[in-house]
């Protein structure tokens, strides 16, 4: 973002200006190739076209360099996060979101630093590999598995959050990468860009007081496939009868439902408690560990690919991209 200087609002840069704002992008001594969207977006207008379009040119120059810095505004930057690592199927090269909470036209900004930084992080090789070939954040002096992601601070520059996987490296003086917590391709393949994405799924969040007509209305949405059902503690929720009845009767019209907690750290236990227990009884997915942002995406991901619904609940059931932790 930068200033409007008519009317004092942030609006998106335009990327050719990057390098009159950072000429130290010069001393790298690396071929770095800039593109940028026809007009600039803010990122919370973000679509899934424009995550098919962002792995399309990753897709198109992907044998020509040896990472990727995608620039990206705050808000909606997990869900691009999360959306790519299931988009990028069989990645081997690093694809790295970053941005900024200040302008990069203030004195102040902190995204010269994170730009910097995920520019050396993309183009860091070892013994002929990258050292990273993941989609990632970084974010203020620590780079987190993308689909690991959440925005929890909207005034200090420790914007996001990692809460239940730790970051792939630590950036002080050195760049410390933490290799044991990478994901290495075992038997490297060829990329492959999915592009297909289905949205109709709902994101239900429970919280005490809920009327009978609120959760029809969610339950009820015309050609609805999915529903992210954000629980109470380790995958908890009200064991009323009528709730019970709803969700049940869902999942009988083949709607998945999938539990993931309203907690920033933890993980869903089904059956742990009696509340849980009707829930996986009536045939509720555990999420385990994953964000919201995750879940919403992976869930439109598998839909998209017009898999049966056992098949989709099996994988929403395990990790696919590292987004979760099986427990």
């Amino acid at each position: 973002m930068v200033q409007n200087s008519l009317t004092g609002a942030l609006e998106p840069l335009n990327f050719e200006e990057i390098l009159k704002l950072m000429p130290e992008l010069k001393k790298f001594g690396f071929n770095i190739q800039t593109l940028s969207f026809d007009l600039p977006m803010d990122s919370s207008d973000i679509e899934p076209e424009e995550w098919f379009k962002i792995a399309g040119i990753i897709n198109d120059n992907y044998l020509d360099y040896d990472g990727f810095v995608i620039l990206h505004g705050t808000d909606t930057m997990a869900y691009t996060a999360s959306a790519l690592s299931f988009i990028l199927e069989n990645l081997s090269k690093p694809v790295i979101l970053t941005g900024s909470q200040l302008p990069l036209g203030t004195l102040r900004t902190d995204g010269k630093e994170n730009f910097i930084t995920a520019i050396e992080i993309a183009a860091a090789r070892e013994e002929g590999r990258a050292l990273v070939p993941e989609v990632c954040i970084y974010f203020e002096s620590k780079l987190y598995r993308g689909n690991r992601t959440t925005k929890i601070n909207a005034e200090n520059f420790n914007a996001f959050q990692s809460a239940n996987y730790p970051p792939l490296a630590n950036v002080g003086v050195q760049i410390k990468y933490h290799r044991e917590l990478i994901m290495y391709p075992r038997f490297p393949k060829p990329l492959k860009v999915h592009t297909e994405l289905d949205n109709h799924i709902a994101i239900l969040k429970l919280f005490p007081g809920m009327n009978r007509e609120f959760i029809d209305s969610i339950l009820g949405i015309q050609g609805l496939k999915g529903v992210i059902l954000e629980t109470f503690g380790s995958g908890n929720a009200p064991a009323d009868e009528w709730f019970l009845r709803r969700i049940r009767r869902a999942i009988e019209n083949n709607i998945i439902i999938l539990d993931v907690t309203q907690c920033n750290i933890g993980s869903v236990s089904l059956g742990r408690y009696e509340t849980s227990r009707k829930l996986y009884e009536a045939g509720v997915v555990s999420g385990y560990d994953i964000t919201t942002e995750a879940a919403t995406t992976k869930m439109m991901f598998l839909f998209g690919q017009k898999l049966p619904v056992a098949e989709i609940k099996l994988s929403l059931n395990s990790s696919m991209r590292g987004e979760l932790t099986l427990s």
